[in-house]
């Protein structure tokens, strides 16, 4: 079931750095399951990060400045410019009304959507940080004994904490989700956020999201699964738009997985 049908009569454009998943996955999936046409141009068009990259450096006091990427760009017919927003859940939060991935018809269900979408991204900022836990701009290799007793606490604690969280919430949705759905009957910009952070932990810690996946039946026995074969989903993930896990968000670094 797709959650709505696309618009054909608004522009999307993603601005995002070019050949890996990152953060701008999470738009791109809200994109794909809702069939909604959008341009990705880093990926499609030679000087797109130049672009992206002036509009963030921009001192123009015409408009309110930009942070960092993922951009998302909107324009509509008729319209004099062109709308810029940046930050991952204010983009999501925005499309969510625009493409039905909103988690509903009322306040209470779509609070919980955002939730779930917010608590799933901070996973992902954790995440991260197993392999940056001192300083982004400095290299993995430069602080690699910290990110290894990082990693271990990830691991042991925060992974159960979050997917614990998760799971009660596939249960406590379970009489019209089933389990394939964290929000109502269609999918959300919660599932969209849980099931790629769920999908990069496990390469990035492959053996420690297997030996765990039977502790949480639901989320990675049905929800997972059932996500990968929606309608949209599937063929985008067999495309060649699907970028592979390198040195974004996710990396995999074989002393920082489980060892037994």
């Amino acid at each position: 079931m797709s959650p709505a049908e696309p618009q054909t009569d608004t522009t999307y454009e993603l601005l995002y750095w070019p050949s890996i998943p990152g953060r701008g996955e999470f738009v791109r999936l809200a994109f794909e399951i809702t069939g909604t046409p959008y341009r990705d141009v880093s990926n499609e068009q030679e000087d797109g990060v130049q672009e992206m990259t002036s509009l963030i450096s921009s001192k123009s006091t015409s408009s309110s400045p930009l942070f960092a990427p993922p951009l998302l760009r909107v324009s509509h017919p008729g319209a004099e410019g062109k709308l810029v927003i940046h930050q991952t859940p204010n983009i999501l939060i925005f499309l969510a009304g625009k493409l039905g991935l909103d988690g509903g018809n009322n306040e209470a269900s779509q609070a919980v959507a955002r939730q779930i979408m917010l608590t799933a991204l901070d996973l992902n900022n954790e995440a991260h940080d197993t392999h940056h836990p001192v300083a982004l701009m400095e290299y993995y290799e430069d602080q690699k004994d910290e990110a290894l007793k990082k990693a271990i606490d990830f691991r042991k604690n925060r992974i159960p904490k979050f997917f614990g969280y998760f799971e009660r919430a596939l249960k406590a949705n379970d009489s019209t989700g089933h389990g394939k759905y964290l929000v109502g009957d269609k999918a959300s910009i919660a599932d969209i956020v849980v099931w790629q952070v769920l999908d990069g932990l496990k390469f990035a810690f492959p053996k420690e999201i297997s030996a765990r996946e039977k502790e949480f039946p639901v989320l990675y026995g049905t929800f997972y699964p059932a996500f990968k074969d929606q309608a949209g989903i599937k063929e985008y993930l067999a495309s060649s738009r699907r970028m592979k896990y390198s040195h974004g968000v996710f990396r995999y670094y074989p002393e920082l997985d489980r060892q037994d």
